[in-house]
Protein backbone atom coordinates (compact mmCIF):
# COMPACT_ATOMS: atom_id res chain seq x y z
CA UNK A 1 0.00 0.00 0.00
CA UNK A 2 3.17 2.29 0.39
CA UNK A 3 3.31 2.51 -3.09
CA UNK A 4 -0.09 3.45 -3.52
CA UNK A 5 0.35 6.30 -1.32
CA UNK A 6 3.16 7.70 -1.97
CA UNK A 7 1.63 7.65 -6.35
CA UNK A 8 -1.36 9.41 -4.70
CA UNK A 9 0.81 12.19 -3.31
CA UNK A 10 2.64 12.65 -6.39
CA UNK A 11 -0.81 12.29 -8.65
CA UNK A 12 -2.49 15.43 -6.20
CA UNK A 13 0.60 17.23 -6.34
CA UNK A 14 1.34 16.97 -10.43
CA UNK A 15 -2.70 17.64 -10.96
CA UNK A 16 -2.37 20.65 -8.62
CA UNK A 17 0.50 22.24 -10.51
CA UNK A 18 -1.09 21.14 -13.93
CA UNK A 19 -4.87 22.96 -13.35
CA UNK A 20 -2.80 25.97 -12.36
CA UNK A 21 -0.31 25.90 -15.45
CA UNK A 22 -3.91 25.60 -17.63
CA UNK A 23 -5.72 28.63 -15.38
CA UNK A 24 -3.04 30.50 -16.37
CA UNK A 25 -2.40 29.67 -20.25
CA UNK A 26 -6.31 30.87 -20.52
CA UNK A 27 -5.63 34.09 -18.70
CA UNK A 28 -2.56 34.95 -21.43
CA UNK A 29 -4.37 37.49 -23.65
CA UNK A 30 -3.44 36.93 -27.98
CA UNK A 31 -1.32 39.92 -28.75
CA UNK A 32 -2.05 41.76 -32.04
CA UNK A 33 0.94 43.51 -33.92
CA UNK A 34 0.31 47.06 -34.95
CA UNK A 35 2.44 48.59 -38.09
CA UNK A 36 4.33 50.92 -36.57
CA UNK A 37 7.57 49.13 -35.59
CA UNK A 38 10.68 50.19 -36.57
CA UNK A 39 13.03 47.50 -34.29
CA UNK A 40 16.17 46.86 -36.23
CA UNK A 41 16.32 43.25 -36.11
CA UNK A 42 18.90 40.56 -36.82
CA UNK A 43 17.93 36.95 -37.49
CA UNK A 44 20.43 34.37 -36.49
CA UNK A 45 20.35 30.48 -38.23
CA UNK A 46 22.40 27.87 -37.10
CA UNK A 47 22.65 24.88 -39.49
CA UNK A 48 24.60 21.92 -39.69
CA UNK A 49 23.64 19.46 -42.82
CA UNK A 50 20.38 21.37 -42.89
CA UNK A 51 20.23 20.50 -47.10
CA UNK A 52 16.37 19.36 -46.61
CA UNK A 53 15.03 22.10 -45.12
CA UNK A 54 17.09 25.67 -44.91
CA UNK A 55 16.09 26.71 -48.74
CA UNK A 56 12.56 26.71 -47.09
CA UNK A 57 12.98 28.70 -44.33
CA UNK A 58 15.21 31.41 -46.05
CA UNK A 59 12.22 31.28 -48.73
CA UNK A 60 10.05 32.11 -45.62
CA UNK A 61 11.91 34.78 -44.25
CA UNK A 62 12.10 36.33 -47.95
CA UNK A 63 7.79 36.72 -47.58
CA UNK A 64 8.30 38.54 -44.12
CA UNK A 65 5.82 41.24 -44.00
CA UNK A 66 8.15 43.45 -42.03
CA UNK A 67 10.60 45.61 -43.79
CA UNK A 68 13.04 44.55 -45.32
CA UNK A 69 15.15 47.02 -44.79
CA UNK A 70 14.91 46.93 -41.09
CA UNK A 71 16.09 42.99 -40.52
CA UNK A 72 18.98 40.97 -41.69
CA UNK A 73 19.20 37.16 -41.99
CA UNK A 74 22.28 35.89 -40.86
CA UNK A 75 22.65 31.94 -41.30
CA UNK A 76 26.08 30.02 -39.30
CA UNK A 77 27.51 27.76 -41.26
CA UNK A 78 28.63 24.75 -38.62
CA UNK A 79 30.86 22.60 -40.63
CA UNK A 80 28.00 21.01 -43.01
CA UNK A 81 29.27 18.19 -45.13
CA UNK A 82 26.29 18.77 -47.21
CA UNK A 83 24.84 21.20 -49.47
CA UNK A 84 23.70 23.80 -46.69
CA UNK A 85 26.27 26.28 -47.85
CA UNK A 86 25.46 26.48 -51.67
CA UNK A 87 22.12 26.26 -50.48
CA UNK A 88 22.48 29.43 -48.68
CA UNK A 89 24.44 31.22 -51.29
CA UNK A 90 21.39 31.18 -53.77
CA UNK A 91 19.85 34.11 -51.32
CA UNK A 92 21.46 37.63 -51.62
CA UNK A 93 19.56 38.42 -48.81
CA UNK A 94 20.93 35.91 -46.22
CA UNK A 95 24.50 36.21 -45.18
CA UNK A 96 26.96 33.08 -44.33
CA UNK A 97 29.64 32.53 -42.42
CA UNK A 98 31.36 29.42 -41.96
CA UNK A 99 32.50 28.09 -38.61
CA UNK A 100 35.88 27.77 -37.95
CA UNK A 101 35.69 26.88 -34.23
CA UNK A 102 36.50 23.11 -33.49
CA UNK A 103 37.04 20.70 -31.02
CA UNK A 104 34.64 22.54 -28.68
CA UNK A 105 31.15 21.04 -26.85
CA UNK A 106 28.44 23.57 -27.77
CA UNK A 107 28.85 24.22 -31.34
CA UNK A 108 25.28 25.73 -31.46
CA UNK A 109 26.51 27.97 -28.85
CA UNK A 110 29.62 28.83 -30.31
CA UNK A 111 27.48 29.39 -33.66
CA UNK A 112 25.14 32.01 -32.37
CA UNK A 113 27.82 33.90 -30.53
CA UNK A 114 29.72 33.93 -34.08
CA UNK A 115 26.36 34.78 -35.50
CA UNK A 116 25.62 37.90 -32.88
CA UNK A 117 29.36 39.21 -33.23
CA UNK A 118 28.52 39.98 -36.72
CA UNK A 119 24.94 41.48 -36.06
CA UNK A 120 23.94 44.83 -37.00
CA UNK A 121 20.82 44.34 -35.49
CA UNK A 122 19.42 45.67 -32.26
CA UNK A 123 16.80 42.83 -31.70
CA UNK A 124 18.59 39.03 -32.12
CA UNK A 125 16.08 36.32 -32.90
CA UNK A 126 17.00 33.61 -33.05
CA UNK A 127 15.57 29.77 -35.08
CA UNK A 128 16.41 26.63 -36.02
CA UNK A 129 17.36 25.65 -39.92
CA UNK A 130 14.75 23.24 -39.59
CA UNK A 131 11.80 25.60 -38.82
CA UNK A 132 9.24 28.19 -41.05
CA UNK A 133 7.97 30.85 -39.27
CA UNK A 134 5.09 32.59 -40.09
CA UNK A 135 4.57 35.60 -42.36
CA UNK A 136 3.61 38.34 -39.57
CA UNK A 137 6.85 36.69 -37.65
CA UNK A 138 8.80 39.52 -37.48
CA UNK A 139 6.44 42.02 -37.82
CA UNK A 140 4.67 40.71 -34.37
CA UNK A 141 8.19 39.77 -31.96
CA UNK A 142 8.81 43.83 -32.88
CA UNK A 143 5.74 44.90 -32.32
CA UNK A 144 5.28 43.01 -29.17
CA UNK A 145 8.80 44.15 -28.31
CA UNK A 146 8.39 48.08 -28.34
CA UNK A 147 5.02 47.54 -26.47
CA UNK A 148 6.02 45.40 -23.60
CA UNK A 149 9.50 46.64 -23.83
CA UNK A 150 10.87 43.48 -23.52
CA UNK A 151 14.60 42.76 -23.06
CA UNK A 152 13.72 38.65 -23.88
CA UNK A 153 11.14 37.24 -25.76
CA UNK A 154 9.91 33.71 -25.80
CA UNK A 155 7.46 32.64 -28.83
CA UNK A 156 5.81 29.66 -29.62
CA UNK A 157 6.81 26.70 -31.61
CA UNK A 158 4.78 23.95 -33.06
CA UNK A 159 5.52 20.50 -34.66
CA UNK A 160 4.24 20.02 -37.90
CA UNK A 161 3.31 16.25 -38.39
CA UNK A 162 1.97 13.37 -40.27
CA UNK A 163 -0.03 10.60 -38.74
CA UNK A 164 2.58 8.24 -37.80
CA UNK A 165 2.86 7.03 -33.86
CA UNK A 166 6.09 8.84 -33.77
CA UNK A 167 5.26 12.44 -35.11
CA UNK A 168 1.95 12.03 -33.41
CA UNK A 169 3.78 11.54 -30.19
CA UNK A 170 5.89 14.42 -30.63
CA UNK A 171 3.77 16.96 -31.88
CA UNK A 172 1.22 15.93 -28.55
CA UNK A 173 4.13 15.94 -26.08
CA UNK A 174 5.48 19.77 -27.59
CA UNK A 175 2.76 21.39 -27.83
CA UNK A 176 2.16 20.51 -23.92
CA UNK A 177 6.05 22.01 -23.05
CA UNK A 178 4.31 24.90 -25.20
CA UNK A 179 1.10 25.02 -23.27
CA UNK A 180 3.20 25.23 -19.62
CA UNK A 181 5.99 27.29 -21.18
CA UNK A 182 3.27 30.41 -22.28
CA UNK A 183 2.50 30.12 -18.50
CA UNK A 184 5.26 29.96 -16.94
CA UNK A 185 6.51 32.61 -18.56
CA UNK A 186 3.97 34.57 -18.16
CA UNK A 187 3.44 34.38 -14.43
CA UNK A 188 7.21 34.91 -14.40
CA UNK A 189 7.44 31.57 -12.50
CA UNK A 190 10.26 30.09 -14.52
CA UNK A 191 12.79 30.77 -17.18
CA UNK A 192 11.52 28.44 -19.82
CA UNK A 193 11.91 28.94 -23.82
CA UNK A 194 12.96 27.30 -27.09
CA UNK A 195 15.64 27.91 -29.05
CA UNK A 196 13.74 27.65 -32.24
CA UNK A 197 11.82 30.74 -31.76
CA UNK A 198 13.73 33.33 -29.50
CA UNK A 199 14.52 37.00 -29.40
CA UNK A 200 16.07 39.25 -27.04
CA UNK A 201 18.04 42.61 -26.63
CA UNK A 202 21.83 42.53 -28.53
CA UNK A 203 23.29 44.72 -25.88
CA UNK A 204 21.65 42.60 -22.61
CA UNK A 205 22.93 39.81 -24.48
CA UNK A 206 26.54 41.57 -24.45
CA UNK A 207 25.77 43.15 -20.61
CA UNK A 208 25.56 39.37 -19.42
CA UNK A 209 28.36 38.27 -21.42
CA UNK A 210 26.70 36.08 -23.53
CA UNK A 211 27.15 32.53 -23.14
CA UNK A 212 30.20 32.89 -20.80
CA UNK A 213 29.73 30.91 -17.98
CA UNK A 214 27.61 27.97 -19.63
CA UNK A 215 29.38 27.48 -22.75
CA UNK A 216 30.84 24.31 -21.99
CA UNK A 217 27.36 22.68 -21.84
CA UNK A 218 26.64 21.30 -25.10
CA UNK A 219 22.95 22.39 -24.85
CA UNK A 220 21.22 25.03 -23.22
CA UNK A 221 21.72 27.67 -25.65
CA UNK A 222 18.28 28.84 -24.63
CA UNK A 223 16.85 28.36 -21.19
CA UNK A 224 20.75 28.75 -19.79
CA UNK A 225 20.33 31.74 -21.60
CA UNK A 226 16.79 33.07 -20.33
CA UNK A 227 18.30 33.10 -17.17
CA UNK A 228 21.06 34.88 -16.75
CA UNK A 229 19.41 37.76 -18.46
CA UNK A 230 16.37 37.37 -16.25
CA UNK A 231 18.68 37.34 -12.68
CA UNK A 232 20.15 41.09 -14.76
CA UNK A 233 15.79 41.77 -15.72
CA UNK A 234 13.43 39.71 -13.81
CA UNK A 235 10.78 41.83 -14.90
CA UNK A 236 11.90 41.90 -19.01
CA UNK A 237 11.37 38.59 -19.83
CA UNK A 238 7.70 38.03 -21.44
CA UNK A 239 5.89 35.37 -23.60
CA UNK A 240 4.26 36.51 -26.67
CA UNK A 241 1.29 34.56 -27.48
CA UNK A 242 0.21 35.40 -31.18
CA UNK A 243 -0.41 32.52 -33.93
CA UNK A 244 1.30 35.22 -35.94
CA UNK A 245 4.50 34.98 -34.04
CA UNK A 246 4.55 30.91 -33.83
CA UNK A 247 7.16 28.85 -36.21
CA UNK A 248 6.99 25.23 -37.09
CA UNK A 249 9.47 23.05 -36.69
CA UNK A 250 10.30 19.61 -38.03
CA UNK A 251 9.60 16.44 -35.92
CA UNK A 252 12.86 13.58 -35.37
CA UNK A 253 12.14 11.34 -38.00
CA UNK A 254 13.00 7.94 -36.43
CA UNK A 255 12.72 6.78 -32.70
CA UNK A 256 16.88 6.88 -32.03
CA UNK A 257 16.72 10.55 -33.31
CA UNK A 258 13.76 11.40 -31.26
CA UNK A 259 15.49 10.04 -27.75
CA UNK A 260 18.76 11.60 -28.65
CA UNK A 261 16.56 14.72 -28.59
CA UNK A 262 14.62 14.42 -25.70
CA UNK A 263 18.08 13.25 -23.56
CA UNK A 264 19.79 16.34 -24.71
CA UNK A 265 16.89 18.66 -23.42
CA UNK A 266 17.17 16.41 -20.24
CA UNK A 267 20.62 17.02 -19.72
CA UNK A 268 20.30 20.63 -19.16
CA UNK A 269 18.35 19.74 -15.82
CA UNK A 270 21.29 19.33 -13.40
CA UNK A 271 22.40 22.26 -14.96
CA UNK A 272 19.80 25.15 -14.40
CA UNK A 273 20.49 27.59 -11.59
CA UNK A 274 16.72 28.19 -11.65
CA UNK A 275 16.12 25.59 -8.95
CA UNK A 276 12.43 26.31 -9.29
CA UNK A 277 12.49 24.45 -12.44
CA UNK A 278 14.83 21.52 -10.86
CA UNK A 279 11.43 21.25 -8.17
CA UNK A 280 9.11 20.56 -11.15
CA UNK A 281 11.11 18.81 -13.41
CA UNK A 282 11.95 16.40 -10.23
CA UNK A 283 8.05 16.73 -9.59
CA UNK A 284 7.03 15.36 -13.15
CA UNK A 285 9.72 13.02 -13.24
CA UNK A 286 9.15 11.11 -9.76
CA UNK A 287 5.29 11.35 -10.36
CA UNK A 288 5.87 9.04 -13.87
CA UNK A 289 8.32 7.08 -12.03
CA UNK A 290 5.21 6.00 -8.85
CA UNK A 291 3.56 4.49 -12.08
CA UNK A 292 6.54 1.88 -12.96
CA UNK A 293 6.82 1.24 -9.49
CA UNK A 294 2.86 0.69 -8.94
CA UNK A 295 3.86 -1.86 -12.21
CA UNK A 296 6.47 -3.52 -9.95
CA UNK A 297 4.67 -3.54 -7.20
CA UNK A 298 1.40 -5.47 -8.56
CA UNK A 299 3.43 -8.61 -9.20
CA UNK A 300 3.52 -8.88 -5.80
CA UNK A 301 -0.43 -7.62 -4.82
CA UNK A 302 -2.54 -7.47 -7.99
CA UNK A 303 -4.52 -4.84 -6.07
CA UNK A 304 -2.15 -2.02 -7.46
CA UNK A 305 -2.63 -3.06 -10.88
CA UNK A 306 -6.02 -2.04 -10.55
CA UNK A 307 -4.78 1.15 -9.20
CA UNK A 308 -2.75 1.39 -12.06
CA UNK A 309 -5.53 1.25 -13.93
CA UNK A 310 -7.32 3.93 -12.28
CA UNK A 311 -4.56 6.52 -12.34
CA UNK A 312 -3.80 6.25 -15.99
CA UNK A 313 -7.18 7.75 -16.99
CA UNK A 314 -7.05 10.08 -13.87
CA UNK A 315 -3.57 11.63 -15.34
CA UNK A 316 -5.37 12.29 -18.78
CA UNK A 317 -7.85 13.72 -17.16
CA UNK A 318 -6.05 16.19 -15.04
CA UNK A 319 -4.14 16.72 -18.48
CA UNK A 320 -6.68 17.43 -20.75
CA UNK A 321 -7.94 21.12 -20.11
CA UNK A 322 -4.06 22.15 -20.77
CA UNK A 323 -3.79 19.97 -23.57
CA UNK A 324 -7.24 21.18 -25.37
CA UNK A 325 -6.71 24.29 -25.04
CA UNK A 326 -3.03 24.27 -26.80
CA UNK A 327 -4.96 22.34 -29.00
CA UNK A 328 -6.94 24.54 -30.23
CA UNK A 329 -4.48 27.71 -30.00
CA UNK A 330 -1.63 25.42 -32.02
CA UNK A 331 -4.71 24.03 -34.39
CA UNK A 332 -3.74 20.33 -33.28
CA UNK A 333 -7.66 19.79 -32.82
CA UNK A 334 -6.69 16.02 -34.44
CA UNK A 335 -4.49 15.10 -32.34
CA UNK A 336 -6.88 14.66 -29.68
CA UNK A 337 -8.20 11.34 -30.35
CA UNK A 338 -5.09 10.33 -29.47
CA UNK A 339 -3.95 11.44 -25.93
CA UNK A 340 -5.48 8.54 -23.84
CA UNK A 341 -3.99 5.83 -25.65
CA UNK A 342 -0.37 7.65 -25.60
CA UNK A 343 -0.33 7.79 -21.70
CA UNK A 344 2.27 5.04 -21.41
CA UNK A 345 4.09 5.93 -24.15
CA UNK A 346 4.34 9.25 -22.41
CA UNK A 347 5.35 7.82 -19.03
CA UNK A 348 7.93 5.50 -20.52
CA UNK A 349 9.52 8.02 -22.39
CA UNK A 350 9.77 10.55 -19.46
CA UNK A 351 11.40 7.89 -17.25
CA UNK A 352 13.98 6.98 -19.76
CA UNK A 353 15.27 10.34 -21.07
CA UNK A 354 14.93 11.59 -17.80
CA UNK A 355 17.75 9.47 -16.51
CA UNK A 356 19.56 8.75 -19.94
CA UNK A 357 20.04 12.84 -19.69
CA UNK A 358 21.34 12.92 -16.35
CA UNK A 359 23.57 9.26 -16.77
CA UNK A 360 23.93 8.81 -20.14
CA UNK A 361 25.48 9.58 -23.31
CA UNK A 362 23.57 11.21 -26.74
CA UNK A 363 24.25 11.81 -30.41
CA UNK A 364 23.51 15.30 -31.86
CA UNK A 365 24.20 16.46 -35.45
CA UNK A 366 26.62 13.55 -35.68
CA UNK A 367 28.64 14.17 -33.01
CA UNK A 368 28.33 12.38 -29.70
CA UNK A 369 27.69 14.29 -26.42
CA UNK A 370 28.20 13.43 -22.82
Amino acid sequence: MLSLYICLFFFSMYGFVILNYWLTWRSIPSFIPSDSSSVKISVIIPARNEEENIGELLAALQKQTYPAGLFEIIVVDDHSTDQTAAIVSQYPAAKLIRLKDNNINSYKKKALETGIAAATGDLIITTDADCVPHANWLKTIASFKEEKNSVFITSPVVIDCNSSLLQVFQAMDFMVLQGITGAAVYKNKLTMCNGANLAYERKVFDEVNGFAGIDHIASGDDMLLMYKIWKKYPDGAHYLKSKDAIVATQPMKTWKSFFNQRIRWASKANKYDDKRITVVLLLVYLFNLSFFALLIAGFFCYHDWLWLGVLWPAKTIVEWPLVYSAAVFFNKQNLLKYFFFLQPLHIFYTIVAGFLGLFGKYEWKERRVK
